[in-house]
């Protein structure tokens, strides 16, 4: 009796944590930063929405910098709050937000990924150059990182003449971090658990994409598996995202820090939903999904991917440790 109210309690639990789909906020499915420079102070959200902490991500560069929306939607507001020049871009379940910024666009204004919409004001602070934009994501009146919807723009469509595709072939591969050297993991092989159990269905690499019949870089690593297989993190670390992408389909980003010298980052793509959320901690081989099909998919399986110092890696070399 005991044992099956166990069972119960856990599975009301694994019912009540899963995240649906359908609350899930849609990323665009593509994506650029909004200005030139480097993130100088990243997304450091409170435990409490009423605590104090850093709701977005600050980029360095200089004032009068070219601001760009970062996808494609619709500006909301473009004003002043609080004297501060404030553009807010609507991407459907999304919005970003660029601040401070002398607006160059008019609320109702249709624009395409990376459409100038103003430029940087100085106000922002702290700040260590010369001006920093602020850039925001949110859902409704949830804060998400920014920065996911970066972790996808490496699997460029290329179509390709014939006889070209082996050289356009090394030079978007050429833009992922190289392949690390056996000296510079553990001995025993990678540092990244295997994140679901099932074969090796498609590599990483560039390939003919099954659904768009174009050839373009596999940025992962995809697992068969059926659906509803327990997916775990390959390695101990905080959970940063978990958003729908039109491509990846219900996808979950985790960071790890620093591991074999590198920072490294790994998503879970297409599964049917998550029993994680962003913010949690979770340790080395703890269940965190279900593998699905949802997104570009053509059939139950995980795609597993690594960012190494946020740039797309082949997981294989990381993954067969304990």
């Amino acid at each position: 009796m005991k044992r099956a109210f166990a069972t119960v309690l856990a599975a009301m639990a694994a019912w009540l944590l899963a995240v649906p789909a359908a609350a899930l906020p849609t990323l665009p499915d593509l994506a650029v930063t909004p200005v030139d420079g480097k993130v100088v102070r990243g997304f450091d959200p409170p435990e409490l929405d009423w605590l104090p902490g850093h709701r977005g991500v600050d980029f360095a560069t200089v004032r009068g910098a070219t601001v760009r929306s970062a996808a494609a939607g619709t500006v909301t507001f473009a004003g002043k709050v609080a004297g501060r020049g404030v553009v807010v871009v609507s991407h459907g379940s999304v919005r970003t937000t660029y601040e401070p910024v002398a607006a160059a666009v008019r609320v109702g204004r249709v624009v395409s990924v990376g459409t100038p919409i103003g430029t940087v004001e100085a106000g922002h602070t702290p700040c260590p150059a010369q001006a920093c934009l602020h850039w925001g994501l949110k859902q409704g009146d949830a804060y998400l990182d920014p920065m996911t919807m970066l972790t996808a723009q490496l699997s460029d469509v290329r179509l390709l003449p014939a006889g070209s595709g082996l050289a356009a072939g090394r030079r978007i591969a050429s833009r992922a971090t190289p392949t690390p050297t056996a000296g510079s993991l553990p001995s025993g092989g990678g540092t990244l658990r295997y994140p679901v159990k099932g074969p090796i269905t498609s590599p990483f690499g560039m390939r003919v994409d099954p659904l768009k019949h174009t050839w373009r870089l596999h940025s992962g690593t995809d697992f068969g598996a059926a659906c509803g297989t327990p997916m775990v993190a390959a390695a101990a670390g905080t959970v940063r995202s978990v958003a729908y992408h039109p491509s990846y389909g219900n996808r979950l980003v985790m960071e790890h820090g620093m591991i074999a010298g590198a920072r490294l980052t790994t998503a879970y793509n297409h599964a049917t939903g998550y029993v994680v959320r962003p913010g949690q901690r979770v340790s080395a081989g703890q269940v965190i999904g279900h593998v699905g099909t949802t997104g570009d998919s053509t059939g139950c399986h995980l795609h597993f991917m690594v960012y190494a110092n946020d740039r797309l890696a082949n997981p294989m070399p990381y993954l067969g440790g304990g």
